[in-house]
């Protein structure tokens, strides 16, 4: 009755028969699973779909592919484990260390395996996260290995989580080879386990068409056997041809030879100085007393290439000129083998690919150096775990040297050497910061490379460019300087930008006679124990500084006020015309503001405990 009722009521509808009700409702039921189809696709990327790869241990056995997506905040992972045993941990770090660490973990006792988000400790011991933000999407066996599919939100928002950020990141691994029972039955300091660098968030950047006169140079090396020992620095030298015109360099990529993937960790290429009309041929180790001194003449970089990094495209309306009246025939190669098991024998060809043209582009690119010059008024105290070292190219300098239109920074290289920690450029203008040019967080001296910005940055007469590097000198018990050597420090952004100009270094450094005046304070407090004789060199001084606290801030507040000289330099290292010395410190009146995370949406089903992973039975070798 209620049933007539209902229907009555509904009379001036259509009625449906069986098979047409049936036939809707396949209907809906197949545009429900394209519309799920359609939606797993855009958030599991294809096989094929993996644009950035990188070895993570030295036998090439765990492979990392990985892409990026902005619009989702996300980064998708694809690891290949070619000869899986009980599993392995996978993560990020500060710094390369298994303590703290975010990490995503596979294991297995045998029969059953497991995959889960986790965190270790200070003391590395290992956590189950109560939020799984390491998302398993898929796990496959193959001819190559088990390929393990997972996707992980830049920023998660859970204070047990690495935020993942622009510039270097410390990927760490562990390979379990025995059953465990449970992820806190795993012993992070019983394992085979690494660290590898790499630039997670890669620009995305649409590569620039290019011209059908374009040919292609190999700077390689000889075919050279890789030295067993953990690490080489690789020195060759090459010529360009006679009559070489000029041309321009629009692209390069690295060349590696098929094994040596997880050997080569950087290289680069440099073009020798114009001013001599010949160097030596040599192939050998960069340190080794036979290399020729002339071959430190050849550091203009024309190249450079790190362990993840793919090809290097110059925007389409400049290209980097080499060749030509003015411009050096020599260059040379420099390969650093990182070689941490000590393979012997290993022959070795690799090098970078120079992709040039004939038909020049609008503008030649330029390169400038920011930041500190190399001198040692510029010093680390021992025992900081974090100091700050600043260095202007003032508003003064880009006025005179810079064209009214101004330049556009493209790419970007950041320099320390071992005791540097973070390094910062940040354009101010007006006295306002307005941009960062690049940053890194987590820099490593060991992981240099050229980095496309995700932005042209444009910089005009009058604006500034401030550099800050952050130090660590823990394991140091006397003052570092600046300078040249491996243990001495520096602090450089090397930008690559458009039009090239006159201006090939914009870097400034203490005034020293303001430096005298810190030492002769020292003495004052101190019962003379520094010698401010002339004849007494500026490190000797910093050797012979008792390092208390006194000293130490009063280091730090002369670095923050006092004058500085200026290097407003020409590409013939001589400086523009006007006074430089004894200038005053950049004023910032407006600081940007730090970016805040981004909080993905909180989920409601995603399980808080490890889910099951169908891989059968694992046995021993």
């Amino acid at each position: 009755a209620v049933m007539q009722t209902f229907g009555s009521k509904l009379c001036s509808c259509p009625s449906f028969k069986l098979r047409e009700v049936v036939s809707i409702y396949f209907s809906f039921v197949m545009l429900f699973l394209l519309i799920l189809m359609a939606a797993l696709q855009g958030s599991v990327p294809r096989r094929n779909d993996f644009p950035y790869k990188v070895p993570l241990d030295p036998k090439g056995l765990l492979e990392l592919s990985w892409n990026v997506s902005y619009p989702e905040q996300v980064v998708h992972f694809q690891l290949l484990i070619k000869h899986l045993q009980f599993g392995l941990l996978f993560g990020m770090s500060d710094r390369g260390e298994f303590e703290n660490a975010d990490l995503a973990v596979l294991w297995s006792d045998g029969h059953n395996s497991y995959f889960g988000d986790a965190w270790s400790d200070a003391e590395g011991r290992l956590h189950m996260d109560s939020q799984q933000d390491y998302q398993l999407l898929g796990a496959r066996k193959a001819p190559k290995g088990l390929y393990l599919l997972f996707r992980r939100a830049f920023s998660t928002c859970d204070p047990k989580d690495y935020l993942i950020e622009d510039g270097t990141v410390h990927l760490i691994y562990g390979i379990l080879e025995e059953p465990v029972h449970s992820l806190q039955a795993i012993n992070i300091s019983a394992i085979r386990r690494g660290l590898q660098r790499v630039q997670l968030l890669k620009p995305n950047i649409t590569i620039p068409e290019l011209p059908s006169d374009m040919k292609t140079m190999e700077i390689t090396a000889p075919d050279i056997v890789i030295p067993s020992q953990e690490t080489t620095y690789w020195c060759y030298m090459a010529e360009l041809p006679d009559g070489f015109l000029k041309h321009h360099i629009i692209m390069y990529e690295p060349v590696i030879t098929a094994g040596n993937e997880a050997l080569v960790h950087h290289m680069e290429v440099f073009q020798c100085a114009a001013e001599f009309d010949s160097f030596p041929r040599y192939n050998g180790p960069c340190d080794s007393k036979m290399k020729p001194d002339r071959l430190n003449y050849c550091r203009h970089v024309l190249a450079a290439w790190a362990m993840g990094a793919g090809a290097f495209y110059y925007p389409e309306e400049a290209g980097l000129a080499f060749g030509g009246p003015g411009s050096s025939r020599y260059l040379r190669l420099e390969i650093h083998y990182h070689n941490p098991l000590v393979l012997q024998g290993r022959h070795d060809s690799s090098g970078i690919r120079l992709y040039y043209t004939a038909s020049l582009r609008r503008y030649d690119a330029g390169i400038m150096e920011l930041g500190l010059v190399y001198t040692p008024v510029m010093a680390i105290p021992p025992g900081e775990d974090s100091f700050l070292l600043t260095g202007y190219c003032t508003d003064k300098c880009t006025q005179l040297a810079l064209p009214a239109a101004g330049i556009r920074i493209f790419a970007s290289q950041l320099h320390t050497h071992l005791a540097g920690r973070k390094v910062v450029t940040v354009l101010s203008r007006e006295g306002r910061e307005r941009q960062v040019v690049n940053a890194d967080g987590h820099y490593s001296p060991h992981f240099q490379e050229i980095r496309m910005l995700k932005e042209l940055v444009a910089v005009f007469p009058g604006d500034e460019l401030i550099t800050t590097c952050t130090y660590n000198t823990e394991d140091r018990r006397k003052a570092t300087v600046g300078g040249f050597g491996i243990l001495e420090e520096m602090c450089v952004n090397y930008v690559h930008y458009y039009p090239q100009t006159q201006l090939e270094l914009c870097k400034s450094a203490v005034d020293p006679g303001y430096l005298h005046r810190y030492f002769n304070l020292v003495n004052r407090f101190n019962d003379e124990e520094v010698c401010t004789c002339p004849q007494v060199s500026v490190p000797q001084q910093f050797y012979s500084v008792p390092w208390n606290t006194f000293n130490r801030d009063v280091l730090k507040s002369l670095y923050d006020f006092a004058p500085i000289s200026m290097h407003c330099n020409k590409s013939s290292a001589v400086r523009f015309p006007g006074e430089w010395e004894k200038q005053r410190l950049p004023t910032i009146t407006e600081r940007l503001q730090e970016p805040v995370p981004r909080c993905p949406p909180t989920p409601g089903s995603r399980p808080a405990a490890p889910i099951p992973v169908n891989l059968g039975e694992l046995r021993r070798d």
